[in-house]
């Protein structure tokens, strides 16, 4: 029920939005008005303005965002160009390669995402600054830390950004310093956070609190070091240990239920957006991994894409080798889930791998298939079984329709539509803890930083502890826990590991890029069609 109400306030608000922004009939005779004397009286009816500023974040979950740009040019997710699919222009190899062009659509996407969701924020914020009304204070602190929540994020993806405060304004701004942007951010965190709310039920679910917006802040510190050229480990630490220890928020149990179709009980799970198949759609992934005949595995009322792929190097930092013999290459069969001895990372669930079976449990086949494909038995006039293999042969041209683990980290529903129901994870406690540890790592503190990362280790499945931590060991401790949810490009940045030649594609047709820590490639170009539409932006330093 909780879900529902809050999806509830989601649409109304965004009924109000387009009712103020459509166009009116001056013959019409009206009965009634939204004014600042008849509305925005009531908990409810600010609650229910607010869903223009959260509906905006409903473009996390699917294809050519913020999602996909952080996730592809990572060393977790790759879309390889299969034959006569996903070449899309070249835009997706770029991504991952790491030949960002400042006329990729996925960027433009994401600019567009985050302003959009920004200047829904200032529009709301000064609405509710002409009330006079005792309710406003608060709902504006909401707005805030939520507008703050956007800004970091353009701040991570696109550095020099300009900081557009002000709804009335006409000018066109220009660009803030990374560093001016972190500084304001911090400004409105700081100031904010003290006016949240601090509880956890239904009425807060999926809206920022005080802990989402500390998480923003220990992620804020967590980062300084890139984004200002300060380090400010002290200051993550003492953010993530209020959470951990005056928060209202324990370890799930169970990882796999953080992720659940169900997922709004999660003990975890500190902000969210709540999708909803029917309500709130846009959360996609089912399609965007899946291959084309895994409709008949979950009877799907549409055909996926057979796009996103996990790195196969990424798949196998789960499973010890000498354990799994048979993980790497071409002859792959199937075996990273049926090891010969040792504890199974209980994370494996993270991944779609191995043969494929319809909904009731008969064989499915791939007719498509490749004749190179190492799967399956040649010769079947119907296509040998679907089988999704670790090895990724290549990323272009000629890519593998069965290769790469898929996406299985949300639960998928039996019977879905192309819209997801399950609630999207944006903040949750093992982050927190993950990011404890690093912060205490950093500052020599190696004992309570170990302690912390066994902790997240023993709820993946009862994995053997860590005798000792090193940068290494913690940087894949937090690829394996946080695998796509969008913090491991950030990571690898953070590790100075993001320029390392990690493309393991024997058929790769360029050359493997390294940069060195610092590049200019760690933050993307602002968008041509920014460039075009506001001639005060300038593009970011190493790009033309």
């Amino acid at each position: 029920m909780k879900k529902t109400i809050n999806i509830k306030y989601f649409l109304i608000g965004l009924g109000l939005t387009y009712f103020a922004s459509s166009c009116v009939d001056l013959e019409e005779k009206v009965y009634s008005q939204v004014t600042s004397d008849n509305f925005f009286q009531t908990d409810e009816e600010f609650i229910s303005a607010l869903g223009g500023a959260y509906s905006s974040l409903g473009g996390l979950g699917n294809h050519s965002g913020l999602w996909s740009i952080n996730e592809i040019a990572s060393d977790e997710i790759v879309v390889s160009h299969k034959g006569g699919d996903w070449f899309d222009g070249g835009v997706l190899l770029q991504l991952h390669q790491h030949e960002f062009q400042k006329d990729n659509p996925f960027l433009n996407n994401t600019w567009n995402f985050l302003y959009g969701g920004i200047n829904t924020c200032n529009r709301l914020i000064y609405s509710f600054e002409q009330l006079n009304n005792a309710n406003s204070p608060a709902y504006i602190a909401e707005l805030r830390a939520l507008r703050a929540l956007y800004y970091y994020w353009a701040m991570d993806a696109f550095g020099n950004v300009p900081i557009v405060t002000d709804f009335t304004s006409t000018e066109k701004p220009s660009n803030s310093s990374r560093k001016a942007v972190y500084d304001f951010i911090l400004k409105e965190l700081n100031e904010i956070i003290p006016l949240l709310p601090t509880k956890k039920d239904g009425t807060t679910y999926g809206r920022m609190t005080k802990w989402g917006a500390l998480t923003i802040r220990m992620k804020l510190y967590l980062n300084a070091e890139i984004y200002t050229g300060t380090p400010q480990w002290a200051l993550a630490a003492a953010d993530a240990a209020t959470i951990i220890n005056t928060g209202p928020y324990t370890l799930n149990p169970s990882y796999q239920a953080n992720f659940a179709i169900n997922n709004a009980g999660s003990p975890e799970n500190i902000f969210v957006y709540p999708y909803d198949k029917v309500f709130a759609g846009g959360f996609n992934w089912v399609q965007m991994t899946l291959h084309i005949v895994s409709q008949s595995t979950f009877n799907l009322t549409d055909q996926p894409w057979n796009g996103y792929q996990t790195v196969e190097e990424f798949y196998n930092s789960y499973i010890d080798p000498a354990k799994n013999p048979g993980t790497q290459g071409p002859v792959w069969k199937g075996l990273a889930l049926e090891p010969s001895t040792g504890t199974v990372d209980g994370r494996l669930s993270n991944f779609l791998v191995g043969p494929q079976k319809k909904a009731d449990g008969s064989v499915l086949v791939d007719p498509g298939v490749e004749v190179t494909d190492p799967t399956g038995v040649k010769g079947d006039p119907n296509g040998p079984p679907l089988t999704f293999m670790p090895f990724l042969n290549e990323i272009s041209p000629g890519g593998l329709r069965q290769a790469g683990a898929r996406i299985a980290k949300y639960e998928f529903e039996r019977g879905g539509t192309p819209n997801m129901s399950n609630d999207f994870v944006i903040f949750r406690l093992s982050d927190v803890i993950l990011s404890l540890a690093e912060a205490n790592f950093r500052l020599g503190k190696t004992a309570e930083a170990l302690a912390l990362v066994n902790q997240i280790r023993a709820r993946a499945g009862g994995l053997q502890p860590f005798t000792t931590l090193t940068a290494d060991n913690l940087l894949a401790e937090r690829g394996r826990e946080m695998y796509v949810e969008m913090t491991r490009r950030q990571d690898q940045i953070r590790f100075k590991k993001y320029g390392d030649a990690w493309w393991p594609f024997a058929g790769m047709n360029r050359p493997k890029k390294v940069h060195a820590p610092g590049s200019f490639l760690e933050i993307f170009p602002i968008p041509q069609p920014q460039l075009l539409a506001n001639t005060n932006l300038k593009q970011n330093p190493g790009y033309n």
